[in-house]
Formats: C-alpha cells, sequence, structure tokens
C-alpha cells in the first residue's frame, strides 16, 4: 500500500528525490534504537543538501522493530515533516498503541486479505458477467474464494499442501506472537483452545462464560475474566471482529452476547479442519468481510434478534441504511420463511426497507408483506462495493 502511494507521488510529478524509503525490517539496521534515528535525516541531508525536509515524504516500513519509534516520529512531525507514512505489524502495532504512542495525530488504514475482486485478479482469472461462460466462471471462483484463504501470498501459492502449511504458520504467529508473546500470556494451550472454540462458533451469539465451563468441566485451568479479555485481545489483533446485537438502547446493545466474525476462511478451515454444514457460516463471514473492508467510521455494524433474526443491520449515522441476510440456499421452503420473516421483523422496528437476501447463486426479487427484497448471488454481491446504491 505504501509503494502504491510513493509511485502516485511519483507519477503525480513529485521528484523522486524526495521520497525517503527505509525498511526497518533490514537485518543490518538490527538492533537501532531511537536515539539512533536521527543518523536517517542527516544522511538524507548529506545526499541531497538542497532539499527542504518539510517537502519530503517520508516512507518508514515495519518501524515497529525500533524501540521507542514513536519519540523520533513525534519530533519529525513537529519541527521538520507532517508526510510520514509508516507500516507495522498486528504484535508490536496495534491500533489503540499507535493512537496512545502519537497522540492521535495519525490517520490509518487497515489492510485486509484480498476483496473478491482482488482474488480474481491475484488468479488472473477474467470473466464477463454478461454472458453463460462467464457467470460460470465467477460462481465456480466465488465457492473457490468463499472456501479458500484470501491472503495475498497464499493465494498465489500452487501446491496446495503448502498453502496448507503456510496459512498454519500465519494463524500460530497470530497466537504465539501477537497474543502469548506480546501480551506475556502463561498457558498458550488455553489460548489456543479458546480462539478454537470461538472459530467454531463464528455467526454466532458467543458466550464466553459456556466456554469457561466447558474448560473447567475438562479439567483445565481458566480464569474467567482472563476469558473475556482474550476476545477482546483477538480483536485487538485482529483476528476476530466482534459484532454486537442491535438496540435503540446503548445500554443493551453492549450488554447482550456478541457475535464474532473470523480473519479469514481458509485459516479457520486450515485450524479446525472443515466442518458439515459450514458453508453458510463461510458464506455469512466472507458476506462480513466485505462489509467490513469497506465500513467507514459513520457506519457500523449489528445483528438483529428478537423474536427472528436479520444476520447484519448496517447503520449510518442515526439512520439504518441496510438490513441483510445471509443464506447459503433458500430452495427449502422453511429455510426462504425464517429469512423473509427475519428481514420483516427487523424492518418493523429498525423502520428500514432496504432489504437484502445474499445466497450463492440464487437471484430475484420477493415481495413480503409490503417489502420487496431482493435476492442476490454472492459472486455478484461480492463484487461490488456493499455501500453503493445499485448491484451492477
Amino acid at each position: 500500500m505504501m509503494k502504491i502511494v510513493a509511485n502516485s507521488l511519483v507519477k503525480s510529478g513529485i521528484d523522486c528525490r524526495k521520497i525517503l524509503w527505509i525498511n526497518f525490517d533490514d537485518e543490518r539496521l538490527d538492533g537501532m534504537d531511537a536515539s539512533e534515528l536521527d543518523e536517517v535525516l542527516q544522511a538524507y541531508r548529506e545526499i541531497f543538501p538542497d532539499t527542504e525536509l518539510s517537502s519530503v515524504y517520508m516512507f518508514f516500513d515495519e518501524i515497529q522493530m525500533i524501540d521507542r519509534w514513536e519519540l523520533f516520529v513525534m519530533r519529525i512531525y513537529k519541527s521538520y515533516c507532517k508526510n510520514i507514512y509508516l507500516s507495522g505489524s498486528n504484535a508490536k502495532m496495534l491500533s489503540s498503541q499507535i493512537a496512545t504512542a502519537l497522540r492521535g495525530w495519525p490517520v490509518e488504514y487497515e489492510a485486509f486479505p484480498l476483496s473478491f475482486s482482488e482474488y480474481l485478479g491475484f488468479k488472473s482469472i477474467k470473466a464477463s458477467r454478461f454472458d453463460e461462460q462467464g457467470r460460470a466462471k465467477l460462481v465456480s471462483s466465488c465457492r473457490e474464494y468463499i472456501h479458500s484463504s484470501a491472503f495475498p501470498e497464499i493465494v498465489l501459492m500452487k501446491e496446495p499442501s503448502l498453502r496448507l502449511r503456510k496459512v498454519q504458520g500465519y494463524f500460530n504467529t497470530m497466537l504465539f506472537r501477537d497474543m502469548v508473546e506480546h501480551y506475556g500470556l502463561s498457558n498458550p494451550e488455553t489460548v489456543k483452545y479458546f480462539l478454537k472454540r470461538m472459530m467454531l462458533n463464528i455467526t454466532k451469539p458467543t458466550s464466553v462464560h459456556t466456554i469457561y465451563n466447558d474448560l473447567k468441566s475438562q479439567g483445565r485451568k481458566a480464569d474467567k475474566n482472563k476469558l473475556y479479555e482474550l476476545a477482546d485481545m483477538s480483536c485487538d489483533i485482529f483476528m476476530f471482529f466482534r459484532v454486537n446485537r442491535w438496540s435503540a438502547s446503548f445500554v443493551k446493545e453492549t450488554s447482550r452476547l456478541p457475535k464474532y466474525y473470523f480473519i479469514d476462511n481458509g485459516m479457520r478451515n486450515a485450524v479446525i479442519l472443515p466442518q458439515s454444514g459450514d458453508d453458510g457460516k463461510l458464506l455469512e463471514n466472507a458476506v462480513f468481510l466485505h462489509l467490513r473492508r469497506f465500513l467507514d467510521p459513520m457506519r457500523k455494524i449489528s445483528y438483529f434478534s428478537e423474536d427472528y433474526e436479520c444476520d447484519f443491520v448496517v447503520q449510518r449515522d442515526e439512520n439504518i441504511e441496510m438490513l441483510i441476510q445471509v443464506c447459503w440456499t433458500l430452495m427449502d421452503a422453511q429455510t426462504f420463511s425464517r429469512e423473509l420473516r427475519g428481514l420483516k421483523a427487523a424492518s418493523v422496528i429498525t423502520g428500514c426497507k432496504n432489504c437484502t437476501i445474499i445466497t450463492f447463486d440464487e437471484e430475484m426479487e420477493s415481495d413480503y408483506e409490503g417489502l420487496t427484497i431482493k435476492i442476490i448471488p454472492a459472486w455478484k454481491w461480492l463484487l461490488n462495493n456493499p455501500f453503493n446504491e445499485k448491484i451492477i
């Protein structure tokens, strides 16, 4: 992402000599600390003595490798240059810690696994949605996307066994480095069990208390308060995303059981192995990730649950913008009726008439008790920005 920005600056006319790029993941900089970072500026001045630092665009890649890096960055920002781009990995550069270290100055950008359209590009799949052969290719690719990992490196790998081992390695990195090491946790096996339980329960309201009782029944030592902290930590490192139950009351919204969604379907499959009946869960997880990828600070996602349920309530400011149900197939009449009732119940309470059901490959419109409900196949919905008015 930073290279795209740097290239765009040069293409827009910025002199390439005004691009200062340092990769702190370089072993030759191992052991460097904040007190030595000023040598970077001195070296740049010596090479380009006529260039004002205020006009330079500074890119510091993996800057979390340097202890107390934030002191250096804040000094540059206040005294020399406002054009500073930083990247860092989860373990030492969590969002909350950046905000604290840089006193609220930074604008943050999150990097997600590939969207469906990006996935098609990485796989060099070209297909027109407007002809039968192209649609068939998109449907097949969408099925593969929903069940596979969308991490760029994994997508480009050809050997299935290597992909499996690599994505399991990603999980272990998040488990041991981003959680156990970063937070100083003493029982990694309990942490791993807890995360697996959350993975199994994605898309469903999750009770930490229930997992605590299960651990106790197995004779494992567990602290209930620590388990609640683990749930928070797993969200802080972008392994899970918490979705609260919708309510007009903030107190009620935060007091009900939340749902959790996972960062990557392929990683989930690699860790807990595919389960029967998981198609619907994986599709709903993919839909959530697509919503979350395009989410802006003015929007939030919750779920509706009263007498009936609706998977996603998307709110912008004070207005409910859309209601979304996700279901693998509507071929079963009882399932179809359940999804329609959930949307109707949510619509009555929230006042939202923009109702959609996302299925794997079914498409139509359905009129139900005064509501016009769009039924859209996943391959089509995932190719669009979900907050655009029109699905092409």
